[in-house]
């Protein structure tokens, strides 16, 4: 099954950009997902499965920042 992730992250610190772009560079280094950035969002897609682990493991080295927030949607289609 193809997925859709739309994703805000949150660094709550005064230099938040470097953060978030260190982010998304990572997710751009899989080969297997789509990304497709824009001011507000990143938008993920690809295999469920492949996604959802590929999130989790990066997500989880966002977090060694303190107070670090993400907001996922989530739909069960491709939508790229």
């Amino acid at each position: 099954m193809n997925v859709s992730v739309d994703i805000s992250y949150y660094p709550l610190k005064e230099e938040f950009k470097q953060p978030v772009l260190n982010f998304i560079h990572r997710l751009q280094n899989y080969e297997n997902l789509e990304i497709i950035r824009n001011g507000i969002s990143t938008q993920v897609f690809g295999k469920y499965d492949e996604v959802m682990q590929i999130l989790t493991k990066e997500i989880k080295q966002s977090f060694e920042l303190p107070h670090s927030i993400f907001v996922l949607k989530i739909i069960n289609t491709d939508l790229s």
